[in-house]
């Protein structure tokens, strides 16, 4: 009889678990589908990875979801403001590199307190302010990529980090417009 409960036990564990998490990588595939289609800035595949590779996304709310794209873009931002440091480093770098790389090094550290203080406003459901601050640090990711356009011949070192910055931010402003489309319709409905 024993074994049987047991057995019977992890079954019911390992079904719910299964459920559990087919319904948090629906949402997450739900919820990248709709940003994807509403944002030409949000590539389908960048968001799912993206949000599935987050711990708790599996069991995330939509809201919850929204948190974790603006964790991602803090990670992003340290991560980029880190290689930035690094490559500054190397004393063979063309003095015009050096400046536009100086220049998306204070961009960068300029972006970690906005990406803080989003996070601040979106925890207390301020949307517009988040906005307004995660919209700041898409900015900074897209100057500092036009610095390096100015003059002929140069190549960006940092084109996929200042991608990502940027598609992730689309991807929080993207959350956040469904959220706030899903409290007007259930407080409308």
């Amino acid at each position: 009889m024993k074994p049987l409960f047991s057995l019977f036990l992890t079954l019911s564990l390992f079904l719910s678990l299964l459920f559990h998490g087919s319904k948090g990588q629906n949402l997450i595939q739900n919820t990248c589908k709709s940003c994807s289609n509403d944002d030409p800035n949000i590539k389908y595949g960048f968001c799912t990875s993206s949000l599935q590779a987050a711990p708790a996304s599996q069991c995330a709310t939509l809201r919850g979801l929204g948190m974790i794209s603006i964790r991602l873009i803090r990670y992003n931002v340290t991560d980029t403001r880190c290689h930035v440091k690094i490559l500054l480093k190397d004393k063979k770098l063309d003095p015009y590199v050096k400046s536009c790389l100086s220049d998306c090094l204070e961009l960068y550290t300029d972006a970690i307190p906005s990406i803080k203080l989003a996070m601040k406003s979106y925890n207390s459901k301020k949307y517009y302010d988040a906005n307004i601050q995660i919209s700041s640090v898409m900015d900074a990711a897209t100057t500092c990529e036009d610095g390096f356009k100015d003059k002929d011949g140069v190549v960006s070192p940092l084109t996929k980090l200042n991608e990502n910055t940027f598609q992730l931010s689309a991807m929080a402003l993207s959350l956040m417009n469904l959220i706030k489309n899903n409290n007007n319709n259930n407080t409308n409905g």
